[in-house]
This record gives structure tokens, C-alpha cells and sequence, in this order.
């Protein structure tokens, strides 16, 4: 089910399934992906894992899991509305008999998105509910028009980090030694993800060449950032800028233990986590 905040001239909408953001409308523009063919996604929620490890699979507690779909479970479950207001609307996901069966941790997992002027505010927020310490990645894959205006075309646009990057594609081909901003093409994307590991910037965003309009992610937590849209398919009027904990599992298949992953967060029994980032837009 769908709940919608409006605050000012920023109206957005969030679903139950999946926890996921919908719409992000300014003065009546819409700058979030639609879904659509050549990705039926909007924003999901990526939890209890960024990625996959290989094959889908890996150990806790010394016992065999295999995790149903990409990216965890998170954005593929019903989550339970827990309260909206003026600036704010919130979800809750706790553990259940499906979420046991891939991954064996009691958690209560909530989404926060909240409004202030022209930005939303995602918080995403774990609670360790079991009497044991549990393990996780945890990120976000928000897709954002590209282009933004329907007279612009999607090599009208360019991504800029705040701060110089090293910047390489999925394969490990070098794009930019040591710099600011990246064109907006089909083929930057023939490697899949652009992802910088401890990203100097705590900001990046997309922006047209040809008006005014941009979208801007600041993630002040984050240990890596992905930039990513579908390669060679014209359908895909999207750029995704995704802000994560950190590298996502699979850099971590050496170590098939979940407690030994060197990128899994840690949370003791009881403890709380939280995660946020920021998405504003002009």
C-alpha cells in the first residue's frame, strides 16, 4: 500500500512492499525512475546483503543459507506501516518463518523516509532482537530520470562526485585518474556498476547539461558508492546512484562464514543500528 507525504512544494511516496520510495516530486516534477521494462524497480531497499555472495550462499553458524534473490530479501517483503505524519512516513520488517529460512537472525528492520525543504531523509534503522550477534550489509539503489526533461536526451547528462575520484569501471578499466565529473553514456555502463570503494566524496550527483535540474545523494556513512544504469538498452531513461555500508558480499567469497566477512557489520544482541543518506533535488 502506498503513503504519500507532502511538505511544501516536496511531495513523496513510499509502498509497504519492499519499503520502497516511489516518487520524489518537486513542484510537480517527478525525478524518481518509474519502473518500467527495462528495470521493474523504483528505489529498493537493499538488506541483508548488497549483492550476492556466489551462488547465493554462504555459512552462519556453520549451517549452509542460500538467499532466495539479489540483494537480500528486504525489498521483496511486505513491510508493516508504522506511522506517517507531515514530514515523515515509516515501515517495519521483523523476522519471520521466509526470512529464517535464508538468513537465521532475529531483527526488527525499519525504513524512515522524511521531508525538509527539497530533500528526503533515509534512514534505515536494525534492531538485533536475537540473543546472539548478527551480521549485515545494508545500502540503497534509488534510480533517478535520465534524461530529466523530455526535450534532453540521456547523453545529456553527467555525474559529479564533490571531491576527485579514482574512478574505474566494473572490469577494473581505468575511466578517470583523478577526477570530478563522468559523462553520462550507454557504454560507461558496458562493465556494469561504477563502484568506488572509500570514496574520497561524500556526495555525488546527476546533472543535465542543458537546464538547471539535478539530483544530489549525500551519504555521510557510507563506505562505498555505486553509479549504475542498464547497459546498451535505450529503454532505461535511468541513472541509479547507490549509497552502501560498504563493497558489497561478493568481495567477500573467500570468506564463506558470515562472521568472517570483513565488510559485514557486526551488531551485538539488543544493539541498534542506523544508517542514513540523503537525496535532494533542484
Amino acid at each position: 500500500m502506498l503513503y504519500s507525504v507532502k511538505n511544501g512544494s516536496l511531495e513523496i511516496s513510499a509502498d509497504t512492499f519492499g519499503a520502497e520510495l516511489h516518487s520524489v516530486r518537486l513542484d510537480g516534477k517527478e525525478y524518481l525512475w518509474q519502473c518500467g521494462d527495462a528495470w521493474k524497480r523504483y528505489a529498493p531497499v537493499l538488506f541483508p546483503f548488497v549483492c550476492s555472495p556466489k551462488d547465493k550462499s554462504y555459512k552462519a553458524d556453520g549451517k549452509v543459507y542460500k538467499m532466495k534473490a539479489n540483494h537480500g530479501f528486504a525489498r521483496d517483503c511486505e513491510f508493516e506501516f508504522v506511522k506517517a505524519d507531515d514530514n515523515a512516513v515509516e515501515f517495519v520488517l521483523k523476522d519471520n518463518d521466509d526470512t529464517r529460512s535464508q538468513y537465521p537472525y532475529a531483527f526488527e528492520f525499519t525504513v524512515r523516509y522524511s521531508v525538509k525543504g527539497n530533500s528526503v531523509t533515509v534512514e534505515n534503522i536494525v534492531k538485533n532482537t536475537d540473543d546472539r550477534t548478527m551480521y549485515f550489509y545494508l545500502g540503497g539503489h534509488p534510480a533517478f530520470n535520465c534524461p530529466m526533461n523530455e526535450d534532453e536526451g540521456f547523453e545529456d547528462h553527467y555525474i559529479e562526485y564533490e571531491k576527485d575520484e579514482h574512478i574505474v569501471d566494473g572490469a577494473g578499466n581505468l575511466l578517470e585518474e583523478c577526477a570530478k565529473v563522468l559523462d553520462v553514456t550507454r557504454k560507461l555502463f558496458d562493465n556494469d556498476a561504477i563502484i568506488i570503494d572509500k570514496p574520497n566524496s561524500k556526495a555525488v550527483s546527476l546533472k543535465s547539461r542543458r537546464s538547471s535540474h539535478s539530483v544530489t545523494v549525500r551519504y555521510p556513512q557510507s563506505e562505498c558508492i555505486a553509479v549504475w544504469s542498464p547497459t546498451g538498452d535505450d529503454r532505461a531513461a535511468f541513472v541509479c546512484l547507490e549509497p552502501w555500508t560498504s563493497v558489497p558480499v561478493y568481495a567477500d567469497d573467500e570468506f564463506e562464514d558470515i562472521e568472517k566477512k570483513p565488510h559485514a557489520i557486526s551488531l551485538p544482541a539488543g544493539e541498534i543500528y542506523s544508517y542514513s543518506y540523503e537525496i535532494e533535488v533542484r
